[in-house]
């Protein structure tokens, strides 16, 4: 069973988890649900390394919102990790095992259902800020990207409404892909997850890829052991290209451009 976990002080999170906390029987601190349990936390979600401490679960939701500098609507879904410093939770160079079929279901969800979100982009992110130290799949589904959209419960609860009824189908699985290259909100990633035949695992965008070394591909490749297929921004792994052909050599990976 999954545990969604949304953090009380995060508006987008708190509302999404309000609505579906709504449906469920409440035990002590944990709601609990047909399908899924549900936990508000009182710290920030990218710093919930310690949760298995008192929760086991076979995966880990997080329910937030989603900031970007740039101000674009947004609605995402990413796996955590730190390629280098732990500058938003988790450990530095550390990976958390990602959730490919669980995000695939969400996102292709949320595209059938883009008339409803008319303004927003609908993208991943690149892998980034933590928690990493879980040792079950881990996804963040996030809300963007300004204070209104965070604060407005008919959104939020649209979202929730989505994550309810992925949650309450049979998940499909598909081939596992690691993902390099291209830029935070990697466009042929997300066309790949959208409409292709792959999930996703782990992405490592381009401006990552200067921290890529042996013992960090390692881990990634640890972390990410459904994964039969490399996918490679082709024009979007600046002067790493080299690196990152290499390093794949001494795997079983396929290689795809796109």
């Amino acid at each position: 069973m999954e545990l969604l976990v949304a953090y009380e002080k995060d508006p987008a999170g708190h509302n999404m988890a309000k609505f579906l906390s709504k449906q469920m029987e409440k035990d002590e601190d944990i709601f609990r649900g047909k399908n899924f349990d549900l936990l508000i936390i009182p710290s920030p979600a990218i710093s919930a390394d310690w949760l298995e401490e008192k929760y086991h679960y076979d995966g880990f939701v997080f329910l937030s919102k989603h900031a970007a500098q740039s101000g674009e609507l947004a609605l995402t879904c990413h796996s955590t990790g730190n390629f280098s410093d732990a500058q938003f939770g988790g450990n530095k160079r550390q990976i958390a095992i990602p959730h490919p079929a669980l995000q695939k279901a969400y996102m292709q969800k949320l595209w059938q259902n883009r008339k409803d979100f008319a303004e927003f982009q609908i993208t991943i992110e690149a892998t980034h800020h933590g928690p990493t130290a879980l040792s079950k799949p881990t996804i963040f589904i996030e809300i963007g990207t300004t204070e209104k959209q965070w604060t407005d419960e008919s959104l939020c609860n649209s979202i929730a409404k989505l994550v309810l009824e992925v949650m309450s189908e049979p998940i499909k699985s598909s081939p596992v892909a690691l993902c390099f290259g291209g830029t935070h909100y990697p466009d042929k990633f997300t066309e790949e997850l959208l409409h292709g035949s792959h999930s996703l695992g782990t992405v490592i965008p381009k401006h990552a890829l200067e921290f890529l070394d042996r013992d960090l591909f390692s881990h990634v490749l640890q972390q990410n052991k459904q994964a039969k297929t490399a996918l490679l921004d082709w024009t979007g792994l600046g002067p790493h290209k080299q690196k990152v052909l290499d390093l794949l050599s001494a795997t079983s990976l396929e290689a795809v451009k796109l």
